[in-house]
């Protein structure tokens, strides 16, 4: 019996391969990073899992990339995932930081989400995940773009919800708190969530009865280093 496909964003590390990983349980996975050798060790993975892995290695700010890798995907699962930093002052932000943050963590939401959500309606089934963060709701020094995008991504995924519930699609929203990825500046990542247990959360979220939404969630490490 097929396996219903889950598509993970920036799933060559960190989260997104925690994703991908814990996924693999009951789903096929269409994996999509810009680094091809990250995601054959992936798909590598997951094939020991008992799962197929397609892998799109494509850089999420091209629009036209993502429209021909997801040409005709019939995906059950979309988490998007990808994001990328850097956290400083916004003085200190270059334009080419600017624009490929918000492309990445922001403009990419469209593209991606815009090219498997029609089917997802069509079929009346589905579910669209957005990894975003604590920093969506808070503000922080270093945090004008960053923090802007993760805002941005609140509100695109409240009014996409409230946009396709009628066609039975979910949309679902996981904020995490400070994990120990190659993301984090910090030097001692040993108090922080793992990409693990960010997974076992979005897992969560997507096994929900047919007529149960988890719209917004927030994980946080139980006690933070003092």
């Amino acid at each position: 019996m097929a396996r219903p496909l889950a598509v993970v964003t920036g799933a060559s590390r960190g989260i997104g391969r925690a994703i991908a990983l814990r996924l693999a349980e009951t789903h096929d996975i269409l994996a999509i990073a810009r680094s091809k050798a990250g995601l054959e060790r992936l798909s590598a993975e997951v094939r020991t899992l008992g799962s197929a892995c397609r892998m799109a290695p494509i850089d999420l700010r091209d629009p036209k990339a993502v429209s021909t890798a997801l040409d005709g995907v019939e995906a059950q699962v979309l988490v998007n995932n990808a994001g990328i930093g850097p956290i400083k002052p916004m003085m200190e932000l270059t334009s080419e930081e600017w624009h490929a943050m918000v492309d990445v963590n922001f403009n990419a939401l469209y593209h991606v989400t815009r090219a498997v959500l029609p089917a997802m309606i069509a079929r009346k089934s589905g579910h669209v995940v957005i990894i975003g963060s604590i920093s969506g709701r808070s503000s922080f020094v270093g945090g004008t773009c960053y923090a802007g995008t993760k805002h941005a991504a609140m509100a695109f995924a409240e009014c996409l919800m409230l946009e396709v519930r009628e066609h039975a699609v979910k949309v679902s929203i996981v904020n995490p708190g400070s994990v120990a990825t190659e993301f984090s500046q910090k030097t001692d990542p040993s108090w922080m969530l793992s990409p693990e247990e960010v997974a076992e959360s979005v897992a969560h979220v997507i096994d929900t009865p047919p007529d149960v939404l988890v719209h917004r969630l927030e994980i946080r490490a139980l006690t933070p280093k003092k």
